[in-house]
């Protein structure tokens, strides 16, 4: 199985010469400037919940669809799940199989300007498009590595032409497609220089239409223009604020900020248009509707969580290990995949290991 590049196996910021551009404008960054909101989603093999959860779309029907990877081709698990901010579920689609209108394991998904759902799937190396309610419309992609194939894709995004962007990522390149999946152009090869890329990840395209990619196996978010030229990079390996440790999604504001899914570090974070840090997340879940719903006709798991200690002192208790650390407090972020901004600047994190999306927005003065 081609799996995404962290779940199988588990920026020294650089602006260059030949980043001319300055940043949109001058700004005084606030040290904070998001705060949790809520929680979707819980465990669930089938219907309304999530199984291994790897993205989020925000839709202009003001839905929410997730892809979900299921676990060894779980044949239940394997689902689009369909559902709002108010946590009301309307569905399924793309089950586990190989025809037409189905799916293997869905890594990414995005939208179309024409309201069309576009979800990758790293097993079968194709791109599928469903309508807003899972109809099938029409998939393309075959393996391999001339121009036009595929393997392993992890990454899309759509730019203002509905041109799509596919991060590539075992042929360490991003692709660009039509929307009906003609071959337009691919940039970057394997390495660690500018350009190149050590399995690309997730990538999106920014208001000023250049194209953010998390550089996965070196640490880093690069920044190409709308051609596929190097602009700039950002991050270096490390845990520290600023540093990454494989990153698996990137989002871009309209003032240049980026937000960052930080795998390796279980965090999220926030940098300016330089790759500064701003704010640094860890998570702060709290029990979603769907959870609190499951714990009132469940009294004895009920019972059980109320006398668990759901804050614990992390260091004394886990050391500083952020993986150890996720796996056992609740509210912390446990492998976030992928990560998403809407119009109205709330933030979705989409988290693997806990099955959930935790919601943040901005503070007003922000």
């Amino acid at each position: 199985m081609s799996a995404l590049p962290g779940m199988a196996a588990a920026v020294r910021a650089s602006r260059t010469s030949s980043d001319s551009r300055p940043p949109p404008k001058s700004f005084s960054w606030p040290r904070t400037m998001l705060e949790y909101w809520q929680t979707i989603g819980i465990v669930a093999m089938e219907g309304r919940g999530f199984e291994y959860p790897t993205d989020t779309v925000v839709a202009r029907n003001g839905r929410l669809y997730v892809p979900n990877r299921s676990r060894d081709f779980g044949e239940r698990g394997v689902r689009v799940t369909i559902f709002d901010l108010d946590s009301e579920y309307y569905g399924t689609f793309g089950h586990l199989g190989e025809d037409d209108g189905q799916l293997i394991s869905p890594t990414c998904a995005a939208e179309s300007s024409q309201g069309q759902i576009y979800v990758a799937d790293d097993y079968m190396h194709r791109i599928t498009a469903f309508d807003y309610d899972g109809g099938f419309i029409t998939n393309w992609g075959t393996h391999g590595p001339a121009e036009g194939e595929l393997n392993g894709p992890s990454g899309v995004a759509f730019d203002s032409d509905d041109n799509i962007y596919v991060a590539d990522t075992h042929n360490s390149r991003i692709q660009k497609f039509t929307s009906s999946g003609t071959f337009l152009n691919a940039f970057g090869s394997q390495g660690s220089f500018e350009g190149q890329f050590r399995l690309p990840w997730g990538l999106t395209v920014a208001p000023n239409g250049d194209l953010y990619v998390t550089d996965w196996g070196n640490d880093r978010i690069q920044r190409f223009s709308p051609e596929g030229d190097f602009v700039a990079a950002y991050g270096a390996s490390g845990r520290g604020d600023g540093e990454l440790r494989r990153p698996s999604g990137v989002a871009v504001d309209e003032s240049g900020r980026m937000y960052v899914s930080d795998w390796g570090n279980e965090r999220v974070q926030v940098l300016d248009p330089d790759g500064a840090p701003i704010q640094v997340l860890r998570g702060e879940a709290t029990l979603s509707k769907w959870a609190a719903g499951f714990m009132e006709t469940n009294r004895e798991e009920a019972d059980a969580r109320a006398t668990a200690d759901l804050s614990p002192d992390l260091p004394e208790v886990y050391g500083d290990d952020p993986h150890t650390q996720s796996a056992h407090v609740e509210s912390l972020f446990w492998a976030p995949v992928s990560i998403k901004l809407d119009a109205a600047g709330r933030v979705y994190v989409t988290e693997a290991n806990r099955h959930r999306i935790q919601i943040y927005r901005r503070k007003s003065s922000s």
